[in-house]
């Protein structure tokens, strides 16, 4: 079975823009200027959160900390990761420009406010439950974030493409 040329496209196009936007997110000045300081206020947020529930952190950094627990958080653990992967898609899709910067843009800010969720449950989970911390961190929560991604890509591929368009099967 051969791909249809829009579907080649895509997939091209897809995989020009992942390899981009990871190149971008590692440049030494990007990572600097803009990744760490990204993720220090994602840091910053996250401890708000947790202080609203009334675990009370202090933040310094990217690290949140309490009197029993503090998770530092990294490169992998922003969020950037399933963004790029999720702007990369819909950017790549054969859709109007405008839905896919506004798909783009709103699947980033859903991405990371389940991010905040993210760390402040694995902060809890360290605090309270340290034995499963490492479990949730790398295997549950990377594959929540991932799944989201791909959820939130067929979901809004799913409203840009015209209901009367042909499929190509």
């Amino acid at each position: 079975m051969a791909l249809a040329p829009r579907q080649t496209r895509f997939l091209i196009v897809f995989a020009v823009l992942l390899i981009a936007f990871y190149a971008i997110i590692t440049i030494g000045w990007v990572d600097t200027h803009v990744v760490l300081p990204f993720t220090a206020a994602l840091a910053r947020v996250s401890g708000a959160a947790l202080n609203a529930i009334h675990e009370p952190v202090h933040v310094d950094g990217t690290v949140i900390a309490g009197a029993r627990f503090a998770v530092d958080i990294r490169g992998g653990c922003n969020g950037l990761e399933a963004v790029v992967f999720v702007c990369a898609a819909m950017l790549a899709f054969h859709a109007p420009l405008r839905k896919r910067i506004i798909g783009s843009l709103a699947a980033a800010v859903i991405l990371e406010v389940l991010n905040v969720i993210r760390i402040a449950s694995l902060y809890l989970l360290g605090v309270y439950y340290r034995s499963v911390f490492e479990t949730f961190h790398l295997a549950v929560w990377q594959t929540l974030m991932f799944g989201a991604a791909v959820f939130l890509f067929l979901i809004w591929t799913s409203r840009v493409t015209p209901r009367d368009a042909p499929s190509s099967t």
